[in-house]
C-alpha cells in the first residue's frame, strides 16, 4: 500500500480510533459473519490491516489465535496498549514478514479498499503465500457496480463489483466459496460486500 495511505491514516489515527476502533461501532451482521468464519479457521489467524486492533482482540477473546499487522505506527501503539495479551506487528500487508504457510486464515476486513486496482494483486499474493494449503480468506469491501474510486473519509478508496473482486482472488490462487452483500435504501452506510475463499491446493 502506498505511503500516502499510511501517512493519511497516521494523521487521523486518534479520530479514527475514537469513531471506529471498537466492536460497538461494528455492524451486528459483520460481527456475526466474521466471528463465525474465524471459528472455522484451522490454525493461527492474521488480521491484515488490523487498524486499532479491535477485531483482532475480539477474535482472540473468542479463543482464536489471532494476530494483527498494520503499517500505521499509531494504530499498533494503541492496539498493544489496549490489548496487551494480543500480538500486533508493525508492517505492510504487501510485504509480510511471516514465513510461507504460517496461517490458517487471513482476515482482510476493509484493509484492501485503498489499493489501486492495478496493485491489489500484490496483497492477495501475500495472503496466499502466508496461508497454509486450504487456508481461508475473508475480505470485506465497499460494493459498487464498477471498479471506481471515491472520496473516503481518510483517503481515496475503491468500490468493487463482487464478481470482479472474486476474479482477482481466483487469479491469486483462491477458490471463492461465499459472497455476501448488504445494501440500504439511503446513502449511508455505503453498500458492503464480503467474500469468503480458501487457498487452492497446488496441482
Amino acid at each position: 500500500m502506498a505511503s500516502g495511505v499510511r501517512d493519511s491514516y497516521a494523521q487521523r489515527a486518534a479520530e479514527y480510533t475514537e469513531l471506529l476502533g471498537s466492536m460497538t461501532a461494528m455492524h451486528p451482521s459483520d460481527v456475526q459473519l466474521v466471528t463465525s468464519w474465524a471459528a472455522s479457521v484451522d490454525g493461527p489467524l492474521l488480521d491484515a490491516g488490523c487498524g486499532p486492533g479491535h477485531w483482532t482482540a475480539h477474535l482472540a477473546g473468542q479463543g482464536i489465535d489471532a494476530r494483527g499487522v498494520d503499517q500505521v505506527p499509531a494504530f499498533i501503539d494503541h492496539a498493544r496498549a489496549a490489548y496487551p495479551s494480543v500480538t500486533f506487528t508493525l508492517g505492510s500487508m504487501d510485504a509480510l514478514v511471516d514465513p510461507d504457510e504460517t496461517y490458517g486464515g487471513v482476515l482482510a476486513w476493509y484493509s484492501v479498499i485503498h489499493h489501486h486496482p492495478s496493485s491489489i494483486g500484490r496483497a492477495l499474493a501475500e495472503f496466499a503465500r502466508v496461508l497454509r494449503p486450504g487456508g481461508q480468506l475473508l475480505v470485506g469491501f465497499f460494493l459498487g457496480t464498477d471498479v471506481e474510486p471515491f472520496d473516503h473519509a481518510v483517503v481515496t478508496a475503491y468500490r468493487w463489483p463482487a464478481d470482479l473482486l472474486a476474479h482477482e482472488l481466483t487469479a491469486a490462487g483462491f477458490a471463492v466459496t461465499e459472497t455476501h452483500t448488504r445494501t440500504v435504501a439511503y446513502e449511508r452506510p455505503r453498500p458492503h460486500g464480503a467474500i469468503l475463499a480458501h487457498l487452492r491446493s497446488a496441482g
